[in-house]
């Protein structure tokens, strides 16, 4: 049995409970109530249910932790070196057509490090899980980026303006947060996006990175403006030089 942290525990915890509602709206996807948030962005009382639940969770043991959600924003509490960043729905717009490919996402920055990540598919039932310098997980199993050198034989993801721009082989998920635990698992060998939010992928870049992958310097972006760039650390100088002018 791999040790994890009592963190990453209250994280399992609170994805898993969570999960219950996310499961049963799925089964009634026709019947939810949904508001308009942005062109592509609809907000279902399914993530802000999710969400609510999340944030409930979390708190019970670390009280002080602040927390930065994709629908309420940044949560300013009395420890903000210690930040939850979370994503109830991430593949909002799957959900709300009934395609079984979403995830709750949950993230823990500490002084302006992510250390802990997770990525709950409740539907296919894959929890991914990572820890700074303990390695990247899929319930139990330990994950490894692929290793395929050519790029004839790689597959990659990224958002419709990214799949326009390459001329690589491409796939178009809907969720971002997938794209980038499916990198870890070697399943993909790279997702590039810009313009994307830090709660879409905060846990997928730390779980990349501890599957043996390499991803770009996020910090340095807003963290609702970033261009990400992560893959396998066999192709990732190939995928870049493709991407050039992306």
């Amino acid at each position: 049995m791999i040790s994890i942290s009592s963190n990453l525990n209250i994280m399992i915890k609170a994805a898993e409970k969570a999960s219950k509602s996310v499961i049963r709206d799925f089964g009634e996807v026709e019947n939810l109530q949904v508001s308009k948030k942005g062109p592509y962005d609809f907000v279902t009382k399914t993530d802000k249910h999710v969400e609510k639940i999340l944030i409930e969770e979390l708190s019970k043991t670390k009280k002080n932790y602040s927390f930065l959600s994709e629908e309420v924003g940044m949560i300013n509490n009395k420890d903000k070196e210690n930040v939850w960043i979370i994503d109830p729905i991430d593949g909002t717009t799957n959900f709300l057509h009934g395609i079984p490919h979403f995830a709750i996402c949950i993230a823990l920055k500490s002084k302006n490090e992510i250390i802990s990540g997770l990525i709950f598919d409740p539907i296919k039932d894959e929890m991914f899980f990572a820890e700074r310098n303990k390695g990247a997980f899929l319930n139990n199993n330990r994950l490894r980026v692929s290793n395929k050198n050519s790029l004839e034989d790689c597959l990659f993801s990224s958002n419709h303006e990214g799949v326009k721009f390459s001329n690589l082989n491409m796939r178009y998920s809907g969720c971002a947060a997938l794209d980038l635990a499916y990198v870890a698992a070697g399943r993909l060998d790279g997702f590039f996006h810009n313009k994307i939010n830090l709660w879409d992928i905060a846990s997928g870049t730390l779980m990349v990175q501890e599957a043996g992958g390499i991803v770009n310097d996020i910090n340095k972006y807003e963290i609702n403006n970033i261009d990400i760039r992560a893959s396998s650390s066999a192709i990732n100088r190939k995928m870049l030089e493709n991407l050039e002018n992306f």
